[in-house]
């Protein structure tokens, strides 16, 4: 008998043991009531139309959607992704001002609650501190409506495709292809038109598409298709659904319709039988007339009083600045700092402004506080808006070797910035010509390290890698214990760590400028290192990369140095104000490092990680030394190039400077 019914019991059962990797859903609206209910917190809500509210048009507001049960991501047996094809409704709606954001992502994550999560430019999604993050194992599909330099944004108006980052791994301009037709068209994200997307994953062949359309029919061409690999990113089971966010740009965020599957083809929707877009907030002609006339009245008064002395201190803040970090200070309480920028304030001129010395007073702990103000005039090409989110992200670096962006204020078309105070200036003036105070050789060797340090920081031991792009003596900083801090960051960029960056405009200072800069236009850390070893060997020597006024032999510093150790009398270039007493082991452990680091090979550079062991006899540096030169042009320093800012022999003129100056690419 059990003979008879095994096969039966087995066929019976058989399901238990093999889980089907079928699945889908479909909303056509979220009108209640729904045989699958949605999942919502933050400030997402279901309109009486049935439609998913993600937020409303009020300032920082994130609020998250999904389908309330996980979903099997990867096949039990294989443990790889499984295909999955997604289709929805979207439209943005910005408030009463123009433009919105922050924008909405589809998700896919291992929760459907994101604690911690921030809105603005995270989406309500990630934060500050998780950003980045492998740990996440979050994919998203951004519809960003605000450019974040911080992300690398490419637009205002574009899809991207995150993996446990906000900076998108590819993204495009918002568009759709019609058939046939080889031109994309522009999509605005903010029209407040109805926009059906489609994300498909094939988990095969590893490929994600996403295609968008202003009509029902999905078009045969995505406008993002790109390889990429989930097996790391999801788990077993996911969640899925919508997070938006506001800032001080706000936007309301809606989806219309949802379809969902893991076997095939997700569902596309008629646009015409989901409902309606909301109509926006109705205008009260009455009202607005009242309040116009009230506040024209108001402002006629204010005139008359005190328009005049007021304008003198008036800050002008746009919405968008009260997002933008770090401290923002009041011009009145930086005039009053600088007693009104008085010139017996003035420290020096660098870059493309004046830097004058400040004390703020009735701080929250009742101290003072010296500061350097730098006054900018706002002429960069890249507008203040760009310009101020670049200073927004170098004002997060923190490290005690790094010169501190301590705030910052906009007043017309000046650019103030706020640094803490080096009272010791540059370190330019304690090493060339005839400086009051000479630097010896123990404080020389620990400036270099405290350097180096910070190099560090900025290549590999932040969240992205920074360029600093202007590295030289004029731009190190002491302070009153003579430790050294990099500063002057006009000229930085960011970038991936892994990357480079897509610039190709050769900035920086002749005499420090890597000679491949002059071929590929691309900053990189070896770029960086190149000008760290131009600062060792000027530190030694006590003189510039470069010596218009010197014999022909000793014109090209790196060249002399090099001379001279291949004759085997390298300690003739160690600076004469030393008079002798100095480390040799030392001297020559920094002399060789930047002969090393001079090399026009790239790839024969040190690393700033392997630097600092150098520097601190952490191991030992190797034993044979191949010229600078080789691997490269000789001569490359006479090629001539885009464009570079030459600041000799201009910065005897920052002196006294007591901040780095700051640029932008012009």
């Amino acid at each position: 008998m059990f003979f008879f019914f095994f096969p039966y019991l087995v066929c019976m059962f058989l399901p238990l043991f093999t889980p089907s990797l079928s699945f889908s859903f479909i909303f056509n609206g979220f009108k209640t009531p729904n045989p699958h209910n949605i999942t919502i917190n933050g400030a997402a809500d279901i309109t009486p139309t049935g439609i998913l509210k993600l937020t409303n048009d009020t300032s920082r507001l994130m609020g998250h959607g999904f389908y309330p049960d996980p979903i099997r991501f990867k096949d039990p047996t294989t443990k790889k992704p499984i295909s999955f094809s997604t289709s929805f409704v979207l439209a943005i709606l910005p408030g009463y001002k123009n433009p919105g954001g922050h924008g909405l992502a589809f998700t896919v994550s291992p929760a459907k609650d994101f604690a911690g999560a921030q809105p603005n430019q995270y989406l309500g999604i990630l934060n500050v501190i998780n950003n980045r993050n492998t740990s996440n194992h979050l994919f998203a599909v951004e519809f960003d409506t605000v450019l974040d330099l911080e992300f690398g944004d490419i637009n205002d108006n574009h899809v991207g495709v995150n993996i446990n980052s906000m900076s998108s791994k590819n993204s495009t301009k918002a568009g759709f292809f019609i058939d046939g037709n080889s031109t994309k068209q522009d999509v605005d994200l903010e029209s407040g038109k109805k926009i059906q997307a489609w994300v498909d994953y094939d988990g095969l062949k590893s490929q994600l598409n996403v295609t968008l359309s202003l009509y029902s029919q999905k078009p045969n061409t995505p406008i993002l298709s790109i390889p990429l690999n989930l097996e790391s990113v999801f788990h077993d089971f996911m969640y899925v659904g919508f997070s938006a966010s506001t800032g001080v740009l706000a936007s309301s965020h809606y989806i219309f319709g949802w379809s969902f599957n893991t076997s095939g083809k997700a569902q596309s929707f008629d646009l015409n039988s989901l409902p309606s877009i909301p109509k926006a907030k109705k205008n009260h002609k009455s009202f607005i007339i009242g309040v116009s006339i009230a506040a024209f009245l108001t402002l006629v008064i204010v005139a008359i009083v005190g328009v005049i002395k007021k304008m003198k201190n008036k800050d002008e803040i746009e919405e968008w600045e009260l997002d933008v970090g770090p401290h923002r200070y009041s011009y009145k309480e930086l005039n009053r700092a600088t007693k009104g920028f008085r010139e017996e304030e003035l420290l020096g001129f660098g870059g493309f402004g004046s830097v004058y010395k400040g004390v703020l007073c009735n701080l929250p702990d009742s101290k003072t506080l010296v500061v350097a103000v730098k006054r900018i005039s706002n002429e960069s090409k890249h507008g203040m808006r760009a310009f101020v989110s670049e200073i927004s992200t170098i004002g997060r670096l923190r490290h005690r070797n790094l010169v501190q962006l301590l705030g910052w204020c906009r007043k017309r078309d000046d650019l103030l910035l706020v640094y803490e105070f080096m009272a010791n200036g540059s370190l330019d003036k304690y090493i060339y010509d005839d400086p009051i105070i000479t630097l010896n050789w123990e404080q020389r060797f620990k400036i270099i390290k405290d350097v180096a340090r910070g190099l560090l920081y900025l290549h590999e031991e932040w969240q992205q890698t920074v360029l600093h792009r202007d590295i030289k003596a004029g731009n190190v900083l002491l302070d009153s214990e003579l430790n050294g801090h990099l500063g002057d960051f006009g000229l930085a960029k960011l970038c991936e760590h892994g990357s480079n960056t897509s610039t190709t405009k050769v900035v920086g200072t002749l005499g420090y400028l890597a000679p491949e800069l002059t071929r590929t236009g691309k900053p990189t850390t070896n770029s960086d290192v190149f000008a760290f070893g131009a600062l060792l060997l000027e530190v030694v020597c006590g003189r510039r990369p470069t010596e218009p006024k010197a014999l022909p032999e000793e014109l090209i510093l790196v060249d002399w140095v090099w001379d001279k150790w291949r004759q085997g009398v390298v300690l003739e270039v160690v600076d004469k104000r030393l008079k002798g007493e100095f480390d040799e082991v030392e001297v020559l452990v920094v002399v060789k490092l930047g002969l090393m680091c001079s090399s026009n090979a790239p790839s024969a550079r040190p690393p700033m990680r392997q630097i600092v062991k150098y520097l601190e006899g952490e191991v030992p540096l190797p034993e044979n030394l191949a010229p600078p030169c080789d691997g490269g042009d000789k001569g490359s320093y006479g090629i001539e190039f885009e464009d570079y800012v030459h600041s000799y022999p201009s910065s005897s003129a920052l002196d006294n400077v007591s901040n780095g100056s700051v640029r932008s690419d012009n």
